[in-house]
């Protein structure tokens, strides 16, 4: 591994692993709140707070596939 010695390309890659970490822990954190919502989910007998966990599995969903295209926008030199 090339370790560079100009002080921009370090910081950027400081940086760069700084968000890289920063992405694996909002993606830890949002895999928390999924699998309590779908335990909520399937095993509350009452309608309203299912519809209710519902509800939050589908928003904790839209939030990991937001996480993923800023992390995919925020990755350097991203080929298309």
């Amino acid at each position: 591994m090339h370790v560079s010695t100009d002080p921009v390309h370090a910081d950027a890659q400081h940086i760069d692993a700084q968000l890289r970490t920063l992405f694996h822990q909002l993606n830890n954190q949002l895999g928390i709140v999924l699998a309590h919502a779908e335990l909520l989910e399937a095993k509350t007998a009452d309608a309203t707070n299912r519809a209710r966990a519902e509800q939050v599995v589908r928003s904790v969903l839209d939030a990991m596939g937001t996480a993923k295209e800023i992390r995919r926008h925020s990755e350097p030199h991203a080929t298309v």
